[in-house]
């Protein structure tokens, strides 16, 4: 069965299928976790209408496949976050981000993923300002290093050391302060201060 033709368009655009080759998965992980305007400018045209759809939940049949699914996740975390950069509309999709990872983990999609894949199928977990999510994404992480292709192991380390500066923010505060500007929060003192002091803002592009 093939997946949906805008899921296989996503997929495609966002990994060209770069799995194994580790210079070629640092230089996705550039576009991934970096802010690129052209890049931007190619999401936002080709799949800019996939978030709000998403959320509406016209895309529901991506589910019935593990790299639909994928796509599924990625439309509700990943594009927001490029189309929408420094915006409250970049956050406003994790709640269904995260409901649409959970899901695919009860089925076990993750295992039908490759690893590089799973990454970020596991994201939602590592941007929810939870602590269960955030405990649950350090568990996924580490486990996801095992099955990491031997060239790739540094990369996914990486990943690992992303996640667990993730949850070590959500434990010291139950928020992520470097988003409060953004969202229109009141920082606490405490908060005021780590962030005066150089605190974790994860490049700003909260990968």
């Amino acid at each position: 069965m093939t997946i949906p033709e805008a899921a296989a368009a996503l997929h495609d655009v966002w990994f060209r299928d770069e799995f194994d080759d580790p210079q070629a998965v640092g230089e996705r992980a550039k576009l991934w976790f970096s802010s690129n305007a052209s890049f931007d400018a190619l999401l936002s045209k080709r799949f800019g209408d996939l978030p709000d759809r998403a959320l509406a939940g016209e895309l529901a049949a991506w589910c019935e496949q593990p790299r639909s699914s994928l796509a599924l996740v990625l439309a509700l975390d990943q594009l927001p976050r490029n189309l929408f950069r420094d915006t409250p509309r970049a956050f406003a999709y994790d709640s269904a981000a995260l409901e649409a990872t959970r899901s695919a983990l009860v089925r076990g999609v993750d295992e039908d993923l490759h690893p590089v894949e799973a990454c970020f199928l596991y994201l939602p977990l590592e941007h929810a300002e939870d602590a269960d999510a955030q405990a649950e994404s350090v568990v996924r992480f580490r486990a996801l290093l095992t099955r990491a292709p031997a060239g790739l192991r540094e990369q996914f380390e990486s990943f690992l050391g992303f996640a667990e500066r993730h949850a070590a923010v959500i434990e010291r505060f139950g928020r992520f302060p470097h988003r409060n500007r953004i969202l229109g929060r009141t920082s606490t003192p405490e908060e005021a201060h780590y962030l005066a002091e150089g605190g974790e803002t994860f490049s700003g592009d909260d990968p």
